[in-house]
């Protein structure tokens, strides 16, 4: 290293050390992110709670069936059979969606782990082993800088990512999400309009005859248009689980190794001797 070298290396490792602790103690990011996190977790129990309220409605509708025994003779079939393979979809996606609300919540024990004052103390503490190191030799042990990095990502890589995820959740995602959504909460009162009455348990063969016969004509109809609702319904599903598989899983997974490489590149920093023997 070269003299000139050292009062460029020596400000610079100020600069990050004064980035460490304000970002630490000051930690304006912390509640932007607990905000955003909580929003999201609010986004996927709401999509939750609409995919079983639909799944209810389809299991009803699938498990209709008619039973008649006029003149003492049986007959039984379940038209509602074929939403068979719809109310699989929705069982899935209500799982998805209950996965993704348990992924927001890991976030939130992260953050506050990540947020305590003893992490916060820890990453400080090391820091300035670091820095002290760097500043006497010009250099600093490898596990020392591998410390650092690693209790960096844990002090800020959550409130980091979840600012980032929320902002492009709310340029690129929230029209389609709201759109979605808005046709999912409707869909089991479409379903309920379409199946009409349904048997109750307390229903006697006779008055299932009675009610069910004049009705036997539009079974098919009714359950049609149910299919042709269904494809509608299914677009939708599976682009709101597009949507909380990026915000959950790949977005994530992006904006970690991004904080990574900036935090790997930070602690490393730059090669002041040989920037400054190139201009010299």
């Amino acid at each position: 290293m070269t003299m000139k070298s050292i009062p460029l290396q020596r400000a610079y490792l100020l600069l990050v050390a004064l980035a460490v602790f304000v970002g630490c103690w000051l930690a304006p990011v912390d509640a932007p992110a607990r905000e955003q996190i909580n929003e999201g977790l609010k986004r996927a129990l709401t999509t939750f709670a609409a995919a079983r309220a639909l799944g209810a409605v389809v299991s009803v509708a699938q498990g209709t069936q008619v039973d008649a025994t006029p003149g003492g003779v049986g007959v039984s079939f379940a038209p509602g059979q074929a939403v068979k393979p719809l109310n699989e979809l929705i069982e899935q996606f209500a799982a998805i969606m209950l996965a993704a609300s348990v992924s927001f919540g890991i976030q939130l024990v992260l953050l506050n782990i990540g947020a305590h004052q003893l992490m916060s103390g820890l990453v400080c503490g090391v820091a300035l082993a670091w820095g002290i190191a760097r500043w006497r030799r010009g250099t600093s042990p490898r596990w020392l800088q591998s410390a650092l990095i690693g209790l960096l990502l844990v002090r800020f890589a959550v409130p980091l990512c979840a600012v980032a995820n929320e902002g492009v959740y709310r340029a690129f995602m929230a029209n389609d999400y709201q759109a979605a959504l808005s046709g999912i909460e409707k869909s089991p009162t479409a379903v309920i309009d379409a199946t009409q009455e349904a048997p109750s348990a307390q229903e006697g063969w006779r008055e299932r005859v009675e009610r069910w016969l004049p009705k036997l004509p539009n079974l098919k109809a009714t359950y049609d248009q149910i299919l042709k609702s269904a494809s509608e319904w299914a677009e939708r599903i599976v682009k709101l689980i597009a949507l909380f598989v990026l915000q959950t899983i790949v977005l994530p997974l992006v904006f970690l190794l991004v904080a990574w490489r900036l935090a790997r590149a930070a602690i490393r920093g730059p090669t002041f001797s040989q920037a400054t023997a190139r201009v010299s």
